[in-house]
């Protein structure tokens, strides 16, 4: 029997991970394909991880370094919160959760709502189910997704949390919301595990499938596992802020171009889609017979932003050197202008995203 557990607090990253509330604390820990692990009465934090200490706030982290996610992957070809590639078990997390707790305002603000209403009519024609909605999150982190979407739904949810970390696994269970919409209640479970083996059958039952800031971290062969996965189950796909390649400082620079440029580079640097990747994922879907919606996402970083602005600032910056080590020097001067200018309060910043929302057709070719 599956158990599943009732989140006792929802909305806020909490300082330290912990067991959950003795009452309701059993979680699931499975790969994506769907076989069981074992089960647990908390989440225990990977070997090495911070285990009962402080995580520091992002208005702790240093003002000169880079906050680890928020800059260049240790590894190509990896984002901390999924692994893409064959990675040994005891590989360490990269993602620091401050940098999640940092711009996940900025997320809930960028996505487009426009996308909810033809999700809610595709939802609300779904077969009843007793348990509700049962929605996979994958590429998780700390479950600023399911904080977003879950209030905006109807009636009872489940969430499947798939994240390679479970560090990160754990913050996003005790911190997911209580309750959807209209008040009913919000259970989730975690599964820790690969996307390159996310198939039909994991999904067997989904009723839909999220991510945030996931596509441009991928290959064409891996959205195009996830479009067939998703196609497979019949279950339409909500993939939101994924960058677009396009970014916009005031006041301008000449440097701009030239950064953003190697930037996008960097994003697409072994094999990975980067701003290519919203129109690679809207092809697969649709060869998958799916109806697919795109809409803008784009950050709008002022004044009221500058702490995420900065982080963003030195790891856009310092991805665009680790591509071009040539660019040093002008990027050093570059970066010292614009982090005086944001922490001036004198620098606004529109980075480009896009959500996808793909109607796979509902098994047995319903419309």
């Amino acid at each position: 029997m599956r158990k599943t557990a009732t989140a006792q607090s929802g909305g806020t990253i909490p300082a330290q991970p912990g067991p959950l509330e003795a009452t309701d604390s059993a979680h699931r820990e499975a790969g994506v394909d769907g076989q069981p692990g074992p089960q647990h009465s908390d989440i225990v934090p990977a070997e090495g991880d911070m285990g009962g200490a402080s995580v520091p706030s992002a208005s702790d982290a240093d003002a000169d370094s880079v906050i680890l996610g928020a800059g260049p992957t240790v590894t190509p070809g990896e984002r901390a919160t999924l692994r893409l590639r064959d990675a040994g078990s005891d590989d360490p997390p990269r993602y620091a959760p401050e940098w999640l707790e940092l711009r996940e305002g900025a997320d809930a603000s960028a996505r487009a709502h426009d996308l909810l209403d033809p999700l809610r009519i595709r939802l609300a024609n779904l077969p009843a189910r007793s348990g509700g909605l049962v929605i996979h999150d994958v590429g998780c982190g700390t479950g600023s997704m399911g904080r977003w979407l879950a209030p905006h739904l109807d009636g009872p949810q489940h969430w499947v949390l798939h994240d390679r970390d479970p560090y990160l696994l754990h913050f996003a269970a005790v911190a997911s919301p209580r309750s959807s919409a209209d008040g009913s209640r919000v259970t989730v479970e975690t599964r820790r595990g690969d996307i390159g083996r996310l198939t039909a059958d994991a999904l067997l039952g989904a009723s839909l499938v999220t991510a945030s800031a996931l596509l441009d971290v991928l290959t064409v062969e891996e959205i195009g596992t996830l479009a067939a996965a998703c196609a497979g189950a019949g279950c339409p796909a909500l993939l939101t802020l994924s960058v677009a390649g396009r970014v916009e400082l005031t006041p301008s620079d000449p440097l701009d171009g030239e950064i953003a440029e190697a930037f996008n580079a960097h994003q697409r640097r072994s094999g990975l889609l980067g701003p290519d990747a919203i129109t690679v994922a809207a092809d697969a879907f649709s060869e998958h017979g799916a109806t697919v919606q795109v809409q803008p996402s784009p950050w709008r970083l002022g004044p009221g932003e500058s702490a995420l602005a900065a982080q963003w600032l030195r790891g856009w910056v310092g991805a665009a050197v680790e591509q071009r080590p040539d660019l040093r020097e002008r990027a050093d001067r570059y970066l010292t202008e614009r982090l005086a200018a944001c922490q001036a309060g004198e620098l606004r910043v529109v980075v480009h995203h896009s959500d996808l929302l793909a109607l796979c057709r509902p098994k047995g070719g319903a419309s």
